[in-house]
This record gives structure tokens, sequence and C-alpha cells, in this order.
């Protein structure tokens, strides 16, 4: 079956102490991978692992701020201290704070940026050497619908972040694609904590009824371990998932 190619993989989560990250934790734990979950909020990051531990599974919780490339570093070594290996990253970790251009709110350009595309360059930087010196591994990193039409106005440096991540993770592929996998996970609205990140009132207003139609996590967490399910000679590069009603 093809989920037993998911029993015994290590797999690091970001972003794990909620919405599709905690979704992914739980359900590839189920199938019998060992997960790492990552982010800022430890109390709720040892609360999953509690509960996973409970249900038999392995896990491990490590604090980790994906602005910091030091506590990104950290979290993949304390990864191979406690399972010996990885398999597989899940660079999850993201803000969607939207607000239109003329609103200048360059502190939340930074914050996203910093997230979503640094973060995810720290996780690379992190665990591509541990992946070459295995001689395999697996990137899988979220990107979104707004990374393959810009979500405007309100949405367009988040659409850029989420651009970026499309391109990274394709020039990842072609660079290192003989051995390690990269997937890219586009999703539309889904029900998470993502939906809240915006301080400009109009543009949060607009999101919060526009997630009416929102799915939920585990659909997201189904399509990364589809991706990881497949045989080593099997690279799905690329899962666009919306709510079937979703027409952006």
């Amino acid at each position: 079956m093809l989920e037993d190619n998911i029993k015994g993989k290590v797999v690091i989560i970001t972003g794990a102490s909620s919405g599709l990250g905690e979704a992914t934790a739980r359900l590839l734990s189920a199938k019998g991978a060992s997960v790492v979950l990552g982010a800022r909020r430890l109390d709720k990051l040892e609360a999953i692992a509690a509960d996973i531990h409970n249900e038999g599974g392995k896990a491990l919780a490590v604090q980790t701020d994906v602005t910091d490339k030091k506590q990104v570093q950290s979290l993949i070594d304390q990864s191979i201290v406690t399972f010996g290996k990885i398999d597989v990253l899940v660079n999850n970790a993201g803000l969607m704070s939207i607000a239109p251009l003329s609103e200048t709110k360059v502190d939340e350009w930074d914050r996203m940026i910093d997230i979503n595309v640094k973060g995810v360059l720290y996780g690379i930087a992190a665990a591509l050497p541990v992946f070459q010196k295995q001689g395999s591994g697996h990137f899988i990193n979220l990107a979104s619908v707004a990374g393959i039409k810009v979500f405007s106005p309100g949405g367009t440096v988040y659409s850029g972040t989420k651009f970026a991540v499309r391109a990274i993770s394709e020039g990842l592929r072609h660079e290192v694609g003989g051995a390690i996998r990269t997937t890219t996970i586009e999703p539309g609205a889904v029900d998470s904590e993502l939906k809240h990140g915006s301080s400009h009132k109009e543009s949060a207003d607009f999101v919060g009824e526009f997630y009416k139609i929102a799915i939920s996590s585990d659909a997201v967490a189904r399509a990364i371990a589809y991706a990881i399910e497949q045989p080593a000679d099997v690279d799905v590069n690329e899962i666009v998932l919306r709510p079937t009603v979703q027409d952006f």
C-alpha cells in the first residue's frame, strides 16, 4: 500500500501549532510517520505532541520562529538528534496580511516577506545539506492560489510572497531533483488562522466573509500525504486545491 511509504518517515512541519500544520501532523502520525512540530507557541505544540503520544505516535515539539535562521537550524538539528534522520520538511508557516498598497503597511509587508519567503529559504538552507548527504529527501512548500493569480486589491504583497515560493520551489526542483523531491501545495480558502492576519478592518471584514466557503485543513493534509506516499521515483510537483465553489 502506498501509505506504507509514509510509515517510518521523519517529517518536520513548521507552523504546526494550528490549522493545516496541526492537521498534517496528526494525519501523518496516524499513518506511521514520526513528526517534528515547529512553531512559536510551545504550549500548543506540546499539547498536540501529547495527543500524538497518547495515540501511540512519535512526536517532538520544538519552539521555532521561522524568521530566525538559527532557530530553523536548531529545528533540523534537534530532529536528527531525536530521530536520526529527516525525510520531509513541510515549510508551512505563513502570514496573510491583506490591505491595499495605498495603506502602506510596510511593517506587514516586511513580516510577510520574512515568514513566507525567508522562512522557506531558511528551511531549505538547513535541510538541503542533510538531504544531499542522505541522497534523499522531500521539500513540501506551501504557496497559495494567490501565487498563481494576483489577489488584488489587498493581497498584492501576499501574492508576491507566494509567487516567490512557487519560483523558489521550481528552481529547487530543477537544481536538486535527481534524488530530492519538491512539492508545492497551492490551496484556496482553507479554515485556519491564516484568515486572521489582516489589521486593515475593511480587508479583514472581506476576508472573513470570503472564508465562509473555506474547506477544512484536513483537505490540505491529505494532499500533503498523497505527495509523500508516492514511490521514490515519483515527484508530485504541484497540487492546487480549492473549495468547489471558489472561482478565484
